[in-house]
């Protein structure tokens, strides 16, 4: 029986890495950008073409998919799916935003949208329209429960 190596299990191919950015494996992570001190969890998918700022925490079993910018601060939860088409077109892909110091719960679901600065979205959140900033929205589709003072 061959003995595994790290290797068989991390691929980051193509990515461009910030300072102390902290990758675990196993994980398959190729032609992204990593912002500065962000941490990406084990079984996490970042798919190419995403954009990822600093401080940022992916959680483990998450799908980050081709069109999908996230912000500086921003924690995912685990198991997030972010999805970039609206099966309205399958030939077009829809870019998702997530702006500064938002969180996302575990389990949510992220259709191509705008995330406000500063937003919540509770965990098994299925986000089908944009979300405005400091608005905190749970359910099935996401609906706004409150808005948050903005600092």
């Amino acid at each position: 029986m061959k003995k595994s190596n790290v290797e068989d299990y991390l691929t980051i191919a193509d990515c461009e890495l910030g300072k102390r950015v902290k990758i675990m494996e196993p994980v398959n992570v190729y032609g992204c950008l990593i912002g500065d001190y962000s941490f990406v969890g084990p079984f996490v998918e970042i798919q190419k073409g995403v954009n990822i700022g600093k401080n940022t925490r992916i959680s483990s079993h998450t799908f980050v998919c081709e069109g999908v910018h996230i912000g500086n601060d921003v924690f995912v939860g685990h198991g997030v799916m972010f999805v970039n088409d609206k099966f309205v077109d399958n030939n077009k892909m829809r870019k998702t935003i997530i702006e500064d110091n938002v969180k996302i719960g575990s389990g949510a679901v992220i259709l191509p949208v705008k995330v406000g600065k500063g937003a919540v979205i509770g965990g098994g959140s299925v986000v089908t329209k944009d979300v405005p900033a400091n608005a905190v929205v749970s359910g099935n589709p996401a609906t706004i429960k409150y808005m948050k003072e903005s600092k």
